[in-house]
């Protein structure tokens, strides 16, 4: 770094946090239920188990919790937090936002609370609001939460769907700092968001307040969902690591949405990540939507893997189609 390099406002990740319901169910508690088996399962997907949420529990409440752990581990006061953004499918209610109702939680009266919904690529979608928003001077400190209970939209029927979700929350909080303009410094480096409506019929609900009145079940073409995705995500990736000047040798750890660990594996051997590299809790979380990249980081975070300075790539694809990738260091 040199005398003439410029300062800019970076989105820092000062603290992570999680939160997941009592309840575990496994693939053998699945199959007294369902026609399947935990070979099927762990074969095909690669779940071992799934957390489901029981009385009590919401995506609010989980989302809460997950907020007072970031903000613990952060060191931060509720009080500082302007910012709260939440990615979820799966909201308390129709309105208001849940963001409002964790805003409440915490005490904090200021600032602003609304949520997004991208379905799994959520939380990416909202670090990508959060961390413009910080940039713009709108906020100065940000809590980003991915909170879903879609064991509430499954159909307990459907052995293709059922036995992929589960229920949690995680968080991250986002402070605007000043950093030289330089790779090295702490931050989000770069987000790509997108998404293609013309796949919406692929992965979606089949209910809602204008069509059905209803809050409706998820469907899911699986196959074509996973046709789309890697193809999708190594794009997306590849974009982000090429804007940042950053060579996917470079990346410290790969922290996907958990979806399916043939997504995670051919996405990162397209990008050349060795699978060492990539944080996985698919197995005991299953795929928690746009809670499961910050469950994901959490844990890998207080399990020690991930240390700051260190240069993580998130990613994820949901229904829509969405998709998107965030480059940070940590």
């Amino acid at each position: 770094m040199n005398d003439q390099t410029k300062t800019v406002t970076r989105s820092v990740i000062a603290g992570c946090g999680s939160a997941l319901p009592q309840r575990v169910m496994t693939n053998a508690d699945l199959s007294k239920i369902v026609d399947t088996s935990d070979e099927w399962i762990v074969e095909r997907t690669g779940i071992k188990s799934r957390y489901i949420a029981g009385e009590g529990e919401t995506t609010r409440t989980l989302g809460t919790l997950a907020a007072k752990r970031a903000l613990e581990h952060a060191g931060i006061a509720a009080e500082e937090v302007d910012l709260i953004i939440l990615a979820t499918a799966t909201p308390d209610n129709t309105f208001p936002a849940t963001a409002t109702l964790v805003q409440y939680d915490l005490g904090i009266t200021q600032g602003a609370a609304f949520d997004v919904q991208a379905v799994c690529s959520g939380f990416v979608y909202a670090l990508s609001v959060a961390d413009a928003m910080l940039k713009a001077g709108q906020a100065k400190c940000a809590l980003v939460i991915g909170s879903e209970t879609f064991s509430r939209i499954l159909d307990w029927t459907d052995r293709g769907t059922c036995v992929l979700f589960g229920d949690g929350a995680g968080a991250v909080v986002l402070k605007a700092e000043q950093h030289p303009d330089v790779p090295e410094s702490p931050g989000i480096l770069v987000t790509r968001i997108r998404s293609d409506g013309r796949h919406s019929d692929k992965l979606y609900v089949d209910g809602g307040p204008s069509t059905t009145k209803t809050v409706g079940h998820l469907r899911m073409e699986g196959r074509e969902v996973f046709k789309h995705a890697v193809t999708n995500i190594a794009t997306v990736m590849d974009e982000a690591m090429k804007l940042a000047h950053v060579a996917p040798a470079e990346v410290d750890w790969f922290v996907p949405h958990q979806a399916n660990r043939r997504i995670l594996e051919g996405t990162a051997k397209k990008l050349g990540i060795r699978e060492d590299r990539i944080v996985i809790t698919l197995d005991r979380h299953g795929n928690t939507s746009a809670a499961s990249i910050p469950l994901a980081f959490d844990v890998a975070v207080k399990d020690g893997r991930i240390r700051k300075g260190e240069l993580v790539l998130f990613e994820a694809m949901g229904g829509g189609f969405t998709w998107g990738a965030v480059l940070a260091r940590y």
